[in-house]
């Protein structure tokens, strides 16, 4: 059998049918641009009930934080018990499992282990010319405060990727904002994970509330000078509102993937790593990327049984994303095609299966994670392997970053210049200021300076 009549045979197989099947050679621009689309959230909605939400919070202060939690979370919670207490992270590592607490500090060990591997040096100056000498200097952040969510579960996962860089980069206030539960408390292992990570001070405010509380501060919050982590629409919409008054990095979208399998990949394998993503919500993106005829047939084939082992709520997701427009298998025309896909989308998570991945890695540009081979999982990647997880989405891949200590550390230029440099530097800049007519620049390396010695 041919290969393209295996694949023919395949689109017409009734187990897969609900396996969406894009073969690049045969789109046209239009629908490649299709499948590089993401679901692009309009914020105008949260933004316009945002608005009301920080002027409360910087108006009302932690009245307003009390009444919220009432309102949002469910949660009743007092204005004296904003904060995290010392009795609060005594019961929570006294009630959380042995086990998921050794977990965490594994997990925590190895984040912070590659964090301080990303930290830079804290000065370096280098003579560029006789007398020039030039550099940066990098202070930390004065004070940040870090978001995790609890919309759709608990994540303590979110609590180390921010908190641990924050605390590697020695950032002299870092603070911890979360959702209260309905039982008016903080979920016990974002709060074991928090003093993991080395950050004491956690306050119980979800959404819009916690970004106008750390920008404006209240009566117990403390006003920060940056927001990071991810969260929901209303986090983002907040983040807009308040653009100017704290910073941030961009928001992270939907989780987005990309798997892609060489001739030596196993398929099933690819399968299994594809699903990881496309279980986040129907708003998910995640595509198995490949030139070989065999491995997408195989691979889209074991799809609907690795469905069987998910429980309704994820698979129902999974299902959603991976029949299409924004997931299912891919076959390119030969690896260069699959390359120029995989670097014009961007992805925020792109996990190469391989027998050799590193051969494969010098044409990948445009990735905020590449996983090498089948034994590193995104969801390995995600938890405990220690590079950041909190990552760009939506095509920002191919200009920015993952979430890491430079976001908490700030550069300071430094310059000095000797007599000999200055001798040198001052007869051009005075040539360079007087033609852009600016007379106290050129003054100032003029025969003026020596004026009055």
């Amino acid at each position: 059998m041919t290969k393209e009549r295996e694949i023919l045979n395949l689109a017409a197989d009734p187990s897969v049918e609900t396996v969406a099947f894009w073969e690049l050679e045969r789109l046209s621009e239009a629908e490649r641009a299709l499948l590089l689309m993401r679901v692009e959230s309009d914020l105008s909605h949260f933004v316009a009930g945002a608005a009301p939400i920080i002027e409360a919070v910087k108006r009302e202060g932690d009245a307003a934080l009390v009444r919220f939690a009432r309102e949002f979370d469910k949660a009743e919670i007092a204005q004296c018990g904003i904060a995290a207490r010392p009795e609060d992270f005594d019961e929570a590592f006294s009630t959380l499992d042995r086990e998921l607490i050794e977990t965490l500090e594994y997990a925590a060990d190895n984040i912070r282990r590659f964090h301080e591997a990303q930290l830079p040096d804290e000065i370096w100056m280098k003579e560029i010319k006789p007398g020039v000498l030039v550099g940066e200097r990098y202070t930390p952040v004065d004070s940040v405060a870090l978001y995790s969510p609890r919309g759709k579960g608990s994540f303590p996962s979110a609590t180390l990727m921010t908190a641990i860089p924050a605390a590697v980069a020695r950032v002299p206030m870092p603070i911890i904002l979360t959702p209260a539960g309905p039982d008016g408390k903080i979920d016990a292992a974002t709060l074991v994970a928090a003093k993991l990570a080395g950050v004491e001070h956690v306050y119980k405010a979800g959404g819009a509330v916690a970004v106008a509380a750390a920008a404006f501060g209240t009566q117990t919050v403390p006003r920060c000078c940056k927001f990071e982590g991810p969260g929901s629409p209303w986090v983002a919409a907040a983040k807009q509102l308040l653009h100017g008054r704290i910073g941030s990095r961009v928001s992270a979208g939907p989780s987005e993937s990309i798997v892609m399998a060489d001739e030596s990949a196993d398929p099933y394998l690819a399968a299994l790593d594809l699903l990881i993503e496309s279980e986040h919500g129907s708003d998910s993106s995640a595509f198995l990327v490949t030139w070989s005829p065999e491995i997408a047939a195989a691979s889209r084939k074991a799809i609907p049984t690795l469905w069987q082992g998910m429980g309704e709520r994820r698979k129902g997701y999974s299902r959603d994303v991976l029949g299409g427009p924004r997931g299912g298998v891919v076959l390119a025309r030969d690896r260069r095609q699959a390359y120029d896909f995989i670097n014009d989308y961007a992805p925020e998570h792109l996990q190469i299966h391989s027998k050799a991945p590193l051969d494969h890695l010098g044409q990948i540009r445009n990735a905020a994670e590449i996983l090498l081979g089948e034994h590193a999982p995104g969801s390995i990647a995600n938890y405990l392997m220690g590079p950041n997880a909190v990552l760009p989405t939506g095509g920002a891949a191919s200009y920015s970053s993952g979430l890491g200590v430079h976001d908490f550390l700030k550069a300071s230029s430094i310059g000095h210049i000797t007599a000999e440099g200055y001798a040198e530097m001052a007869p051009r800049t005075h040539r360079f200021a007087s033609y852009e007519g600016f007379d106290a620049h050129a003054n100032a390396v003029s025969h003026l300076r020596e004026g009055n010695r």
